[in-house]
Order: C-alpha cells, then sequence, then structure tokens
C-alpha cells in the first residue's frame, strides 16, 4: 500500500503589532490636556456606515461662534465669576459685553456657576435684565465667553464718578426698573442672590438692567437649604448673616433696600458711600442693628433659634434710627424704606408691593428714562485721553446737531432785537 505523505504545514508568523507612538499630550494613560489647543479633529463613529468620521468644521464647536469674529476693543469690569470685555461683532458691527467664564480651577468642564447662569439668563426676557445674545467658545476650555448686549454705565462707576448727584426724581426712576426686574426674576422663580449697584447697568438712553447672574437660582416650594455665603457683605440681609438655612426671594428686597438708601443719600451728601459698610460679618451686624435697632422673637418669630446666635450676642439699641438718618425723606419714603429693611424675611416688602408704594406717586414723580442724564463711558476712557469725568455729555448718535431741525437756523432774540431797534430808526 502507498504512503501518502503530507507536505508540512508552513507556521504562520504572526507579527506583533507595533506600538503606535503618540503625542505625549494624548497618552491613554494620562489623557489629553484640556487647557490645550485643539491640535486634530474631533473623531465619531458614523450610525449609518459604522466607520470613523471626522468631524466637519463648521460643527467641531457645534452651534457656538468661534471668539475670533469678534474684536475685543477694552476690558470694562470683572463680575463675581468672570471678566468682562467691549467687544465688537465683525459681522454685524455691533457692540457687545464679552464675559469670559472662569475656569482657573476647573477640571471637569464648565463650572456650576457658568451654567446656572447661562441657563437663567437664556429664559430671561425682560427689558430690565440684561439679554444673553449667545456663548461663544475659542479653542481651549479656557475659552468660553458669553456674548451679550452692551450698556454703556455701570451704576457704581457712575456714582463714583459723577460730579451732581441723582435727583430723587431720578431716584425713583433707577428704584422703580430695579423692582420691575425683581417682580420679572421672582415671579419666575429666580433669585439673584447678588444684587448690588455694580451689578445695575445703565445704557444711554436711561434703560437700567439687572446684570451678573453667577450666584442666580432657582428656587422651588417649599424652600430647599442654599449656602449662605452670597450676596456682596454690604448688601447681605440679616438672615444671611444669621446663617439661616433656608433662602427667599426676601434677600434680594433686603439689597434692594440697601441700594435705594445708598442712592437716597447720595441725593443729599457729597461722595458715594454704601449705606451699611460693614469690613466683618460682627461688623455688618452692628451697622444694621445701629439703623435699625436690635431684633427680638417679637418682631421676628424664628430670630432666637438662628444657629450664629448660639456663638455671640447682638448689643441692645431700641432705636430705629432710619428717620434721622434720612431727615428730609418723605413719611412714603420712610415707610418704603422700613418695608423693605423688615427683620422677619416673610413679612418684608415684595417686588410687586414696592411698586404700589405711594412714594412713587407723589412729587417729586419718577422722570422718564429717556430724560435721564448720559454721561462719559468711564469703563473706555484710555488712561491718556480721559474727558472730565464730571462732564454730563450726550452719547454720539443721540447729539443734535441741528441739521435736521429748522429752528436751529432761526436768528437768536437779540438779533431779532436789533434789526426791530434799527428799522425803527429808519422809519
Amino acid at each position: 500500500m502507498d504512503v501518502i505523505e503530507v507536505p508540512p504545514v508552513p507556521k504562520r508568523v504572526i507579527e506583533r503589532e507595533k506600538p503606535v507612538e503618540r503625542h505625549t499630550e494624548e497618552k491613554i494613560s494620562d489623557g489629553p490636556d484640556p487647557t490645550f489647543p485643539i491640535s486634530r479633529k474631533g473623531i465619531l463613529t458614523s450610525f449609518v456606515t459604522g466607520k470613523a468620521m471626522e468631524i466637519p468644521e463648521m460643527d467641531l464647536f457645534g452651534r457656538c461662534r468661534f471668539v475670533s469674529e469678534f474684536e475685543k476693543l477694552n476690558r470694562i469690569g470683572e463680575g463675581t465669576y468672570g471678566i468682562v470685555y467691549r467687544a465688537k461683532d465683525t459681522k454685524t458691527d455691533k457692540i457687545v459685553a464679552l464675559k469670559k467664564v472662569r475656569m482657573e480651577h476647573e477640571v471637569d468642564g464648565l463650572p456650576m456657576s457658568g451654567l446656572r447662569e447661562i441657563s437663567v439668563l437664556l429664559r430671561c426676557h425682560h427689558e430690565n435684565i440684561v439679554q444673553l445674545k449667545e456663548v461663544v467658545v475659542g479653542k481651549s476650555l479656557e475659552s468660553i465667553f458669553l456674548a451679550m448686549e452692551y450698556c454703556e454705565q455701570d451704576l457704581a462707576s457712575l456714582l463714583d464718578n459723577m460730579q451732581n448727584p441723582f435727583s430723587e426724581s431720578q431716584v425713583k426712576c433707577i428704584m422703580l426698573q430695579v423692582l420691575k426686574g425683581l417682580k420679572y426674576l421672582h415671579q419666575n422663580f429666580i433669585v439673584h442672590r447678588d444684587l448690588k449697584v455694580s451689578n445695575l447697568l445703565m445704557t444711554d438712553k436711561g434703560c437700567v438692567k439687572i446684570a451678573d447672574f453667577g450666584l442666580a437660582r432657582w428656587f422651588s416650594l417649599p424652600v430647599r437649604p442654599m449656602t449662605p455665603k452670597v450676596v456682596t457683605l454690604w448688601y447681605r440681609a440679616p438672615e444671611l448673616l444669621l446663617q439661616a438655612r433656608t433662602q427667599t426671594t426676601s434677600v434680594d428686597m433686603w439689597a434692594a433696600g440697601c441700594i435705594l438708601g445708598e442712592l437716597l443719600a447720595c441725593c443729599h451728601v457729597i461722595g458715594h458711600q454704601p449705606l451699611l459698610p460693614g469690613t466683618s460679618e460682627i461688623a455688618q451686624l452692628e451697622q444694621i442693628v445701629d439703623l435699625l435697632g436690635t431684633p427680638s422673637d417679637a418682631i421676628w418669630p424664628e430670630y432666637s433659634s438662628l444657629p450664629a446666635l448660639a456663638n455671640f450676642t447682638l448689643k441692645a439699641q431700641p432705636y430705629n434710627n432710619l428717620k434721622q438718618k434720612f431727615p428730609w425723606l418723605s413719611p412714603a419714603g420712610l415707610r418704603l424704606l422700613n418695608f423693605l429693611f423688615m427683620y422677619d424675611p416673610k413679612k418684608r416688602a415684595t417686588a410687586e408691593e414696592c411698586l404700589q408704594s405711594s412714594y412713587f406717586k407723589e412729587q417729586p414723580l419718577p422722570c422718564d428714562p429717556k430724560m435721564m442724564p448720559s454721561f462719559p463711558q468711564h469703563r473706555n476712557l484710555k488712561a491718556g485721553n480721559k474727558a472730565n469725568p464730571n462732564q454730563v455729555t450726550q452719547p454720539a448718535s443721540s447729539i443734535d446737531t441741528g441739521v435736521m431741525d429748522q429752528t436751529m437756523n432761526l436768528p437768536t432774540i437779540s438779533d431779532l432785537l436789533g434789526s426791530l431797534v434799527k428799522k425803527r430808526r429808519l422809519d
């Protein structure tokens, strides 16, 4: 029987795959550094073919525009959670405010404060709330900007630089707009939590807008605990200073009372100073007690149960000194201030109640916002080219040159009288 020889099967040599060299920024062990500029296009898997595909350049940043489409003009301020620039949209040539979101200590993406501000502003549509136009981005995680409508002034720098203070009529005009903005926020279950004069913006048309929503929160009923250390110290309500576990819209109304008092004080005092300029939480409580008297369980039922009172006791001061602080203010104005400065948050005035106050219906009546004076844009003046900061000016767009007004071409009264006398002499 013939033996069939089977040829030996050649051994398959399987070469080991060479390790792919990767840039140190893209090592799997470390992960890419999110602060580095984008060095390659993103890769996605197609749902249709199941193959890898590159993300088109136009879709790389989603629906957000690129920050290079805006020309930065100058830095105009710094909010609680970001730096603000004046910039020009190169597509529309309109001036906007670009607020850079702070990302200094963030490693897991956008900070919660930035998300809250974006989500709140996108849902707010009111003439007295600053408008968020869009979110623009750069090529790194640190380059996230909020493009908002540009307002020429902020109330704090305006009060610091103006020579002639606001009149009481103008103060009423400002406060009515602030209260309308607060009414809108509170009706939509939003508490601002950082209301102060530097967060109130004003356009050259006299429109006041509430800005800087980095600490804003939605609230629900029943109210849940929130972080107590919010609101700038000078405008912080006593329940926050005494570490109350819950916060309501009343913290905004206390701040509104501080703003009203600050503006009214400026009407009769040269120079701008906060109403309650405490240097610490204890000092702030002492300022409040000196002005309003010491609270008690009789006027504030929950007073003795507040956590901070376990560590100290407020001094005894039985008098309300608002009338001594504002001796020239009408009884209606004093009632409004007292209503805003109620110790018990449940009894404190609401924005809607303040708008119905008789103080805004008595003389001097609030002026029309369009009749508010305009001022030099102090935030945009360069050091070497500063105008007189005390000079009241009209914006370039509103200056009447007289070209279209025929009354500007009429002769003066002296010319008319002179020609009349000359005519009589000739006769």
